[in-house]
């Protein structure tokens, strides 16, 4: 029985005292304890060792006193699984070697093993479902498939990825074939975190909101209703398709979905109107906001979640936390969430 379940009363709308609150990256780059691990071991080692996955997965818990684990781990483990050279350069990013440029490439891509592949994800959640004792839920998550198309077609990270735009426009067939591989490996994927130890999964679109309304609803919707359709039965299901609010509405209207994560470039007013409570909603602070002294942080996080409401509402960044945020300065975003009264 966990002793915190805020996370799970505010995403089936029960009513609750506070939001709970996390963090976008939380395990990570701005606490001095990770750096620690970081200086001794290189990423892909961190990710994919069960232990230290565990250990970085821990250390906001302990340090920021958040609400909810969420698992440290990578979005590109999944094309890593099916097959693509995955590198992880320190101060760069990630570097996709071999893209996918044709229809020979997709079809080599592995997808009925892929997931069975992971099996380090799924021992470092169960080490740390066991090592939380019930103190907070724990997340795990996956990239959408758009997100994950851009970095295998355009290789690395980029501002407009036009090289993967471009392959959905002119190679619509290929790209339709390519995106339901890596829906169906991360549908896979998720049901076994869950079965791992994840008491809820979110779904990060980092780079839906490149698309159009109208491209969203082709190359990215389906594909992400259909992973909330499949996984939804196991565990809630947290969307956050970054810069896409056109999609609030439809989003929203479809029962498998339990929460949608936003940016901050949609008043809170404007999220829940679309929304019409139908879901849960999660942010939308800005990261950089977390530079402003304490006191100001405190004071826009209680008007963040008075704008919200309390209820069906998750108190959250809206996107990850950067690393040279103060850590005093991120626990001062915590804190104020755990003060805030009606």
């Amino acid at each position: 029985m966990l002793k915190n379940d805020l996370l799970l009363k505010a995403l089936r709308k029960e009513k609750v005292s506070r939001p709970p609150v996390w963090m976008m990256r939380q395990a990570g780059r701005y606490l001095p304890e990770y750096q620690v691990l970081k200086a001794k071991y290189d990423f892909f080692t961190r990710v994919q060792t069960p232990e230290l996955a565990c250990e970085i997965t821990l250390q906001p818990i302990d340090s920021m006193g958040v609400d909810a684990a969420i698992i440290f781990s990578d979005i590109l483990v999944i094309p890593q699984v099916m097959g693509m050279t995955v590198l992880m350069e320190e101060g760069k990013g990630p570097l996709l070697p071999n893209t996918i440029k044709s229809a020979k490439d997709v079809d080599k891509l592995e997808v009925t093993t892929a997931a069975e592949n992971l099996k380090y994800v799924y021992d470092a959640l169960s080490l740390t479902k066991r090592e939380l004792n019930n103190r907070v839920p724990l997340i795990g998550f996956a990239g959408a498939p758009f997100t994950l198309l851009c970095y295998m077609v355009e290789g690395k990270g980029s501002k407009g990825f036009d090289k993967a735009k471009s392959f959905c426009f002119t190679q619509p067939d290929l790209s339709a074939s390519l995106l339901q591989k890596i829906t169906d490996v991360t549908i896979q994927y998720l049901i076994r975190q869950i079965k791992a130890g994840a008491d809820v999964v979110q779904i990060f679109d980092s780079w839906s909101g490149l698309l159009s309304p109208d491209d969203f609803d082709r190359f990215a919707l389906p594909y992400l209703l259909q992973i909330a359709e499949s996984v939804s039965p196991h565990a809630p299901v947290i969307l956050f398709p970054k810069g896409s609010n056109y999609a609030l509405s439809s989003l929203s209207q479809n029962k498998s979905v339990s929460g949608i994560g936003i940016d901050w470039t949609i008043r809170p007013s404007v999220a829940r109107e679309q929304t019409q409570h139908r879901v849960t909603l999660q942010g939308n602070f800005d990261p950089s906001k977390l530079l402003l002294p304490p006191s100001e942080i405190r004071k826009e996080v209680h008007h963040m979640i008075s704008e919200f409401g309390v209820n069906g509402y998750i108190a959250n960044l809206g996107h990850g936390i950067m690393p040279h945020i103060p850590v005093d300065h991120a626990k001062a975003f915590v804190d104020a969430v755990k003060e805030y009264q009606e």
